[in-house]
């Protein structure tokens, strides 16, 4: 154990994958970094993850995506469905195709099998110490660098500091604003199980006028990943009126027979809430940046939380790598890289929730339109997964999704 004051290049507070993605990627351009979670294990909480060809890229670059491919599951399809009639609405063929198209597979694993492979790669380099326990109440900053003070009473300092430490990241209160983030009146159950066997290697999305179905199978293929979710209007989001498991079955009643039997291998027991926050700037401060969910927490429409923090962590070693001597100005210029891209992503995310939850016409307008694609079209996603600078969407500026109550 180190003593109360330690002082590595790096110190990355958060020990998710956002923050031991960081660790990663600063110890393969040689700095040595210390992780500080505040938890008293390094494990990750939920269960399925899906991961785009964007993030899949940078596993391979930072050496740990042979790791990751040995439990993850490489889905053959992505497919929309009708979840009142189980038409099939739209596909498109990932597999070898979109891997080729794209430089790498789209993945589908375990939250926890992804942390772990981040977290051993990082060990592995010898530049990388872990702490747990670590409850970070505050931090400062000078001229010759960065200090955060724990719960425990250790301080801790460095070149920099990395608030990598989600969505209510105490770094994030100390150098851009401690506002609450934005609610979504969209509850979430998840329920993880055996896979029943006829259940193809997809992503499947049975979509319906403010509810979804999404499902996938995890660790090597044993495991299906189910996550339903529906509007409540019944009490505030979190209370005990609000998404109830009863209003659940209420609002998935008319839904085709696969998608009801897939509530029943849900945990009803547990129900999660869904945050985001409105893009805002400033993530770097000083010698003080914020990464990951600290900085731009999304909603999962598009499966792009985890990726965006990777792509996140690897611009953010590059620049300092690149002015190892000003790291100051290193944290300027990833941000000015990476905010434009994040939020693209952030704003997509909320017009992609829209559309899935669309009922009446609007959502037989958008079926005629996705009926129209091929599978082997995947123009709609190179600006997310490509690397050819493909510009993101612009939803029109009078569409405000983060007006209260979406």
């Amino acid at each position: 154990m180190a003593g109360p004051e330690s002082r590595p290049h790096v110190l990355v507070i958060g020990g998710g994958i956002g923050g031991f993605t960081t660790a990663l990627a600063c110890a393969r351009r040689g700095m040595s970094v210390h992780v500080l979670e505040r938890a008293p294990e390094i494990k990750e909480i939920g269960a399925g993850l899906q991961l785009g060809p964007n993030a899949g890229r940078l596993l391979g670059e930072l050496g740990v995506l042979d790791s990751v491919l040995r439990t993850a599951v490489l889905p053959e399809r992505f497919v929309i469905l009708d979840a009142y009639t189980g038409r099939e609405i739209y596909q498109a063929r990932f597999g070898q195709a979109l891997a080729e198209r794209f430089g790498a597979p789209y993945t589908v694993m375990h939250r926890a099998d992804l942390l772990d492979t981040l977290l051993q790669g990082s060990l592995a380099t010898g530049l990388v110490t872990a702490f747990t326990g670590k409850e970070v109440v505050g931090v400062e900053q000078d001229a010759r660098g960065a200090t955060v003070t724990c719960a425990d009473g250790s301080t801790h300092s460095a070149d920099v500091v990395i608030g990598a430490d989600g969505l209510r990241s105490a770094v994030r209160r100390e150098v851009l604003d401690d506002s609450e983030p934005a609610v979504s009146r969209y509850a979430i159950y998840r329920g993880p199980g055996p896979r029943p066997e006829g259940v193809e290697d997809a992503v499947t999305l049975y979509a319906g006028d403010g509810l979804h179905l999404m499902q996938y199978p995890i660790q090597g293929g044993e495991l299906l990943n189910r996550v339903a979710s529906f509007r409540s209007d019944r009490g505030a989001p979190g209370s005990d009126t609000w998404a109830t498991p009863e209003e659940l079955f209420e609002k998935f009643a008319d839904t085709c027979d696969p998608v009801r039997e897939a509530l029943h291998h849900l945990d009803l027991g547990k129900r999660w809430e869904q945050f985001d926050r409105k893009p805002m700037p400033g993530w770097a401060h000083g010698r003080v940046a914020l990464l990951g969910d600290a900085a731009h927490p999304m909603r999962q429409y598009l499966a792009q939380g985890a990726g965006q923090a990777m792509e996140d962590a690897v611009a953010l070693a590059a620049a300092l790598a690149d002015s190892p001597d000003d790291p100051v100005t290193a944290l300027k210029e990833y941000e000015g890289i990476r905010f434009p891209r994040a939020a693209a992503v952030q704003r997509n995310t909320r017009f992609f929730g829209e559309m899935v939850h669309l009922g009446g016409v609007g959502a037989v307008l958008r079926d005629f339109a996705f009926s129209s694609l091929t599978a082997d079209d995947y123009s709609l996603a190179e600006w997310l997964y490509g690397t050819g600078g493909a510009p993101a969407p612009q939803p029109p500026a009078r569409l405000d999704f983060y007006t209260e109550g979406r």
